[in-house]
């Protein structure tokens, strides 16, 4: 009996480290959602509830996290070598901070949301994309200024012009968004028909 319940964890301790490592091609959205399929469904119910367009969602989270449920900002260094504390309180796929995402949940209702769940990362994302339309009057379709709001925050955004590190990153983001996008026209149809579950 014991060597049963010994079998059973091991294989359910495999299925959650398969579950939470990061797909083998991150710059790919068609093999993203063909190796993790609930994540399309997850995507999808965002683009319908928030309007916010999945490769938007996706380029967010490849430029914060690298698709990274765990990621969070290397430690600074004392003395350039002493490691020392984080820069801020990032984490999980969407990089939200402490504070904007207690926002969302009280905003949301979404009280049991945790961001290393890409369910909750990406509808976060579409919630944020949606203010950030709503207060700074920037379309979801203008993954640029999108994503620059969305690395510095509605209340700096309007400093970026002499930031050209954020603006070589959300570069970045608008190019891979825009191969997101061509490749997700190819395979759309095939991931919206597919009924199957993987776990």
């Amino acid at each position: 009996m014991n060597i049963i319940k010994s079998n059973f964890l091991y294989i359910l301790f495999l299925m959650l480290i398969g579950c939470s490592s990061v797909p083998k091609n991150t710059s790919d959205s068609c093999s993203i959602f063909n190796e993790r399929y609930l994540w399309y469904k997850h995507a999808k119910t965002s683009e319908q509830k928030w309007g916010t367009p999945i490769h938007l969602q996706l380029a967010i989270i490849k430029m914060e996290s690298g698709f990274d449920w765990l990621a969070k900002p290397p430690r600074q260094k004392l003395f350039k070598v002493v490691p020392y504390k984080r820069p801020s309180s990032s984490f999980g796929y969407s990089q939200a901070v402490k504070g904007t995402w207690k926002q969302y949940k009280t905003e949301t209702g979404n009280k049991f949301a945790t961001r290393t769940r890409f369910r909750d990362s990406v509808d976060f994302i579409g919630w944020y994309t949606t203010k950030t339309e709503k207060i700074l009057k920037i379309s979801k379709n203008d993954i640029f200024k999108q994503y620059v709001a969305y690395h510095e925050g509605w209340g700096n955004y309007k400093n970026y012009k002499n930031n050209q590190k954020v603006i070589n990153l959300a570069k970045k983001v608008e190019k891979q968004a825009n191969t997101y996008k061509k490749q997700l026209s190819d395979c759309k149809n095939s991931l919206s028909t597919n009924k199957y579950i993987l776990f």
